[in-house]
């Protein structure tokens, strides 16, 4: 490929400047993805309370909510990770987390479902700007010897994020679901002032031109469209002449991708960062991953809600245990990797989530009782979760050029966003809307051991993952 964008090393992120106070900074970087990730999670909980306040709005207007967050968020990842890397991961995190801010305090205003959606897919704009900016920053400006350790911190946000999202909810919702939104305001804007004074300027390693326009175009509309189709497919029909449009459309805007890729200079995605092996198998097993992990989370949830009866702050409280487990053993997977490789961690982690969810299948019955039939399968879970999900953000960092950092970032998170709405469109399509509860047991039990069976398959991809960064610093 010609241009100076082209990428001919495959060692880790040049040696990123001396940074000051490198906990602070990294504590500004993992709280602002940590306050995205949450509001992804904490909307779920305020959906009927939102709905109630907008009488006359329907549910499938209403699904939009969600859906409208989640297809813009992922699809805009890639293109605004590019472009972060190109034009500045500093301002592009400040920019990112003030349009996220902005558009919190739009949402807790919204006067209507429809305004509430447009601020929506505004929060969705920031938030894809200041995810890959954030952990690009990590891997660019951090120094080497703590990049590894806070990378795993940085992915560790995230799965918290999303477990405590319905316990965080619960309590917002009591005063009024306008605060799930309203609450990250003040948060964000410390984030921001903090930032700007803590945060270092690095040096982008390219100068090149304006990245490839149109690939962007065509990645936006094929990750939209492929999202689109996953999570409306439960209520529209896997049949539906939309969905079966949705697929084609992803398809044909992912081949447009490739070829334009292939004759742009300066294409979104450098064929070169594909052909890291480490960061390749990583994005495979974050999608595998991730199908379980959200999958599991959902169908925990609703098992505590709709068959054991329990309220919504109850259940929040109750999916929080397992994720508790996260930071301890993501450091414990930290102090392991010197002395065994990487690949076997994450593979051991997607174990011990797949035995979680076998040990809830095997232990769960019509009668409650969470210390003996949930607990143990939730711990054993966040026990996997903390050996998997940050091993698998390290090892795909670990060889981006520093030039690529906001980019391979991005790519990375897109593949667990569509792992996740994989994840819930094919635990919907298992448990169905059945009342009679001999036949939710049976579907929430072939949920479980699909899911299971899943991160079987995330384990044996895997053992394939070892940075060559992780080997040149054992040799």
């Amino acid at each position: 490929m010609a241009g100076p964008m082209t990428v001919t090393r495959s060692g880790p992120a040049t040696p990123a400047p001396t940074v000051a106070r490198p906990g602070l900074v990294l504590l500004i970087l993992s709280g602002a993805a940590f306050m995205a990730s949450l509001d992804v999670f904490i909307v779920n909980v305020a959906f009927d309370d939102i709905g109630a306040d907008f009488t006359g709005a329907t549910l499938s207007q209403m699904s939009w909510i969600l859906n409208a967050y989640a297809i813009l968020y992922a699809a805009l990842l890639v293109p605004a990770g590019r472009i972060v890397d190109r034009y500045g991961r500093k301002g592009g995190f400040l920019l990112g987390l003030a349009i996220f801010t902005a558009a919190s305090a739009a949402c807790a205003a919204a006067q209507g479902v429809w305004w509430l959606v447009a601020f929506r897919a505004l929060q969705a704009l920031g938030a894809a700007i200041l995810t890959p900016a954030s952990l690009g920053l990590v891997v660019a400006t951090l120094p080497p010897e703590r990049r590894a350790r806070s990378v795993r911190i940085w992915a560790a946000t995230g799965a918290l994020a999303a477990a405590f999202g319905p316990a965080v909810g619960g309590l917002l919702v009591e005063a009024s679901w306008r605060w799930v939104f309203l609450v990250n305001v003040p948060v964000g804007v410390a984030a921001i002032v903090a930032g700007a004074i803590v945060l270092s300027r690095p040096q982008n390693v390219s100068a090149s031109g304006f990245p490839d326009a149109l690939g962007a175009l065509l990645l936006v509309v094929s990750v939209g469209a492929l999202t689109l189709g996953l999570v409306q497919g439960s209520e529209w029909g896997w049949t539906d002449a939309r969905i079966t449009g949705a697929w084609i459309v992803a398809g044909v805007g992912l081949v447009g991708f490739v070829l334009s890729s292939a004759r742009h200079p300066e294409p979104v995605i450098s064929p070169a960062l594909l052909r890291i092996r480490a960061f390749s198998v990583a994005n495979v097993t974050m999608l595998l991953f991730s199908i379980p992990f959200a999958g599991a989370l959902l169908a925990n949830i609703l098992w505590l809600q709709q068959v054991w009866g329990f309220s919504p702050i109850v259940t929040g409280l109750a999916v929080s245990t397992g994720p508790l487990m996260v930071p301890i053993f993501a450091a414990v997977s930290h102090r392991l990797s010197a002395r065994v490789p990487v690949g076997r961690l994450v593979a051991f982690g997607c174990v011990l989530f797949g035995l979680g969810s076998a040990l809830i299948a095997l232990s769960v019955d019509a009668t409650p009782d969470f210390a003996t039939e949930f607990l143990p399968g939730w711990l054993v879970g966040g026990v996997g979760v903390g050996f998997a999900l940050p091993s698998i953000l390290s090892s795909a960092t670990a060889d981006l050029p520093a030039d690529q950092a906001a980019t391979g970032s991005a790519v990375v998170n897109m593949s667990r966003q569509i792992g996740m709405s994989l994840g819930v469109s094919l635990l919907v399509a298992i448990i169905g809307t059945s009342a009679v509860y001999a036949d939710v047991h049976d579907s929430f039990l072939t949920a479980w051991w699909v899911l299971a069976g899943i991160a079987a398959l995330g384990a044996i991809s895997a053992l394939g993952m070892t940075p060559r960064a992780v080997l040149n610093s054992a040799a």
